[in-house]
């Protein structure tokens, strides 16, 4: 098999303190192209991201020292990091278990045991949503500049909301996040695309990112 295009020198930071999955995991990643750094727990993560910025988080909740909910909080409250993709990677199968960790600040939640071919796209699908959402990924030099009257104020809510969005985050995953209705979402979402006269999503998280608004 060859290595895609996509995972090529891509660094990912996979934390677990089970021996057998962290060498499952890493051999497979590792063989699909990708550059894997591992730690056991959460506060041996912390410490490899001040030596190494990864491309993106893979990370067990159970664990000694610290454990996956605060690490993302940590990861999340920090302005080097809180673009990272985090993928939770867990046994807790339960939907509270789900809404919990997609609410504590994880991009995707996945249940032990998978199918490594779903990790690997999973992995492969944040990282590309990612890079679209940063303005590191290919863009025509013919994009038009987006046209969004001057002054547009955002409530704190709608702010909160156009960061997420901007994130790559779908309206599902903020409501729970922010623990309120889907249709509440889609609603911000409205009021937003009203106020900036966008057309989209995706128009949505671009104008956030080049006017600073995430």
């Amino acid at each position: 098999m060859s290595n895609s295009a996509s995972s090529e020198s891509r660094k990912l930071l996979l934390i677990d303190d089970d021996p057998n999955l962290i060498l499952l995991v890493k051999d497979y990643l590792e063989f699909r192209g990708y550059q894997v750094t591992t730690a056991e727990n959460g506060r041996e993560a912390l410490e490899l991201l001040g030596q190494q910025v990864p491309d993106m988080i893979i990370c067990d909740i159970m664990m000694p020292e610290m454990d996956g909910y605060t690490f993302v909080e940590h990861v999340r409250d920090n302005p080097s990091f809180d673009w990272i993709p985090f993928l939770f990677l867990s046994a807790k199968g339960q939907s509270q278990d789900r809404v919990r960790g997609l609410s504590k600040g994880a991009d995707v939640y996945m249940v032990k045991p998978f199918e490594p071919e779903e990790l690997v796209a999973q992995v492969e699908s944040s990282l590309k949503q990612a890079e679209r959402l940063s303005g590191r990924g290919r863009m025509s030099d013919s994009a038009s500049r987006l046209q969004v009257p001057d002054n547009v104020e955002l409530t704190p809510t709608e702010l909160k909301v156009v960061q997420l969005v901007a994130q790559g985050m779908a309206n599902r995953d903020i409501a729970a996040k922010l623990n309120v209705s889907q249709r509440t979402i889609e609603s911000h979402v409205s009021n937003m695309l009203n106020k900036t006269s966008l057309h989209n999503r995706t128009e949505l998280a671009r104008w956030a990112i080049e006017s600073n608004q995430a």
